[in-house]
Formats: C-alpha cells, sequence, structure tokens
C-alpha cells in the first residue's frame, strides 16, 4: 500500500480524524528502522560475497599484447578494462602501458584491472590472419600499419578459397612498421590425382590405416603413454594436414596408448560452438595438468560449426580455447 492511499484510508473520510505528534513519530520511527535494517542486509551480503573470493597476487602485464595481458589475467579470474590509450615511440602499438592495480599488490578474484594501451611508435605486433578471407587480412594489416607481401596458393581439404592457411612472419611478433608479411592462401579442393594428408588428430588410428591403404601411403605409428586422450586416439602426424602426399610415402602417427577406454572411466565433455557471423576462424584447444600444457584440437572451422573433443578426467585440470590466437574462454575440468 502506497503512502497516498495509506493516507485516503485513514485520514480522508468524512468523519474528520485527528493526526497526533505521537502517530506521526511512530510511522516515521518503523520507516527508519525498515530503511536501516534493508541497508545493513544489502551492506552484509555483498561483503559476504566479496570477502568469499580468493585473494591473488595482481600479475604485471605491462609490456605485454592483449591477447597475452589477457591470457595471463584470465588465468587468475581477473578482468581487464581498456582505460584508453597513449602515442609512446619507444612501445609497440596493443602494448599494455601501465596497468591499476599495480603489479604485486593484493586483490581478490573477479578485481577489474584499468590497462592504457600504447597506439604505437616504429614497432607493431603482427595480427593473426588465420582463418580470414585475403581481403579481410589485407584490411587488418593496413590498420596495423603492416603490408600485404607475397601470396602463394595451396590446396586445402578444410579451408575455403582464398582463406588464409598460414602467415610469415607469426603472430604476435614485434616488428617494424611497414614490414611485409607473406601469406598462403586456400586454393580450394585438390583436382583429381592429388592426395592430401587429411586431419587425423583425435581420430582413432583405425580411420588413418584405411586411409593409408586406399592411398598406397605407409605408417608409422608410435606411443604416447603419456596423452589424456582414451587408448586408440591419434593425437599428433607428420606431415601436417593438408600437405601434398605421394604413392608410398611415409606418415608418422602419435598414438595414444593410455590405460583404460571411454567405457572404463569417465571422461570430460569438450563442446564448443562457432559463432554464426563471419569468416572461418582457427581454433585451438588446449589442457592443462601437472605435465603441462597439452595441444588437443587445432584446426579451421566455418561459422556455425561445433567441436566436440572427450578428455578423461584424470588427464587434465583446465581447459583453454583460443580462437584467431586470442584466449576467449577458460574452464576447470571438476
Amino acid at each position: 500500500m502506497g503512502l497516498k492511499e495509506f493516507y485516503q484510508r485513514h485520514f480522508s473520510s468524512t468523519d474528520e480524524k485527528i493526526i497526533s505528534p505521537g502517530f506521526v513519530l511512530r510511522v516515521g520511527g518503523v520507516g527508519l528502522m525498515l530503511f536501516f535494517l534493508t541497508y545493513f542486509l544489502f551492506s552484509w551480503t555483498m561483503e559476504t560475497v566479496i570477502h568469499n573470493r580468493k585473494e591473488v597476487i595482481m600479475p604485471d602485464i605491462s609490456g605485454k599484447s592483449s591477447a597475452n595481458a589477457l591470457q595471463a589475467l584470465s588465468e587468475i579470474n581477473l578482468a581487464m578494462k581498456i582505460e584508453g590509450y597513449e602515442f609512446n615511440e619507444s612501445v609497440p602499438i596493443g602494448t599494455v602501458l601501465r596497468q591499476v592495480p599495480g603489479a604485486g599488490s593484493t586483490v581478490r578474484e573477479g578485481k577489474i584491472v584499468r590497462v592504457v594501451f600504447s597506439q604505437g611508435g616504429e614497432s607493431v605486433f603482427t595480427p593473426n590472419l588465420i582463418g580470414l578471407p585475403l581481403r579481410n587480412a589485407e584490411l587488418l594489416l593496413r590498420q596495423r600499419q603492416l603490408v600485404l607481401g607475397e601470396v602463394s596458393e595451396s590446396y586445402s581439404l578444410k579451408a575455403e578459397k582464398g582463406t588464409v592457411l598460414s602467415q610469415d612472419p607469426k603472430p604476435e611478433l614485434s616488428v617494424s612498421k611497414n614490414t611485409m608479411v607473406q601469406v598462403a592462401v586456400s586454393a580450394g579442393l585438390p583436382p583429381a590425382g592429388i592426395v592430401m594428408m587429411p586431419d587425423f588428430r583425435q581420430k582413432k588410428s583405425d580411420e588413418a590405416q584405411d586411409w593409408a591403404g586406399q592411398n598406397g601411403v605407409t605408417l608409422d605409428l608410435s606411443e604416447d603413454p603419456a596423452s589424456p586422450f582414451p587408448g586408440g586416439t591419434i593425437t599428433d602426424q607428420n606431415p601436417l594436414p593438408d600437405t601434398v602426399v605421394s604413392a608410398g610415402a611415409k606418415v608418422t602417427l602419435t598414438v595414444s596408448s593410455r590405460k583404460g577406454s571411454s567405457a572404463s572411466e569417465k571422461e570430460f565433455r569438450v563442446h564448443y560452438e562457432v559463432s554464426q557471423s563471419g569468416s572461418q576462424r582457427h581454433i585451438r584447444v588446449v589442457s592443462l595438468g601437472h605435465s603441462g600444457e597439452r595441444e588437443i584440437f587445432n584446426g579451421l572451422r566455418d561459422p556455425g560449426s561445433k567441436i566436440d573433443l572427450s578428455v578423461p578426467y584424470g588427464g587434465a585440470e583446465k581447459i583453454r580455447i583460443f580462437v584467431n590466437g586470442i584466449l576467449v574462454e577458460e574452464r576447470p575440468i571438476k
């Protein structure tokens, strides 16, 4: 009931009523008590939430690129907010100049770190062009004050025609302004008679055996007992995907020899959906555990495509997902 309705019900009838000073004080006192009670409960709740977060030491992200700074902060559950940009001739464009709070200070998880980036001088960072159409890659290079160099073509089983497959210099390297960046782009699917190496990583060795038999290729299998994947899963290959191979060529595959199988041990499912908009993206998924970082997926994927992987619970502690070289997500395995 609002104050207006309360007044009309009690004081606006045909019967005259007198508001005593004591009544006004009582009503005001109740309202004041409700206000302070609400304020106290809100403050207590917020303090409880904040103090339940773990304390962490602020890392030093000055001098790092935006991608590397974001990765360093996300590892300890901190967020980043861009406060502005400043010209600095001695620091490459896209590099962190300053941060607040400063390195070494103690903060709680969830803290937003405010950063100022350099607008550059004589050095710049090379962008990640892999997975972009050639026209988009050239525009991105111009924005970074770099120049598109020699463009070569290569057939591809997985990338659309005109999509960047590789670059030189590699992404996130500090180079001088106007440096030429060479790229290789997809020429589309190979014509009949040309055999190209498929991407067998995270697939079963039986599939590779069938392919090798059909194309007259010799397989050399080596075991990986430290792999996080179930036994029989291919974890690495040489040559890399989209390499042309000839009849009689030797292909080396690294196969997990981990004991146990998907039927005998619980697995952590990694599901990621590529954004529907834009062009192909370079997706990289890595697992982190006591044995260090291991790559479990690396490849180009079309907009709207889905990635599904399985990792045994004992094989890793965290999963990190990178899109075009930038860390976009980190998930604990629990």
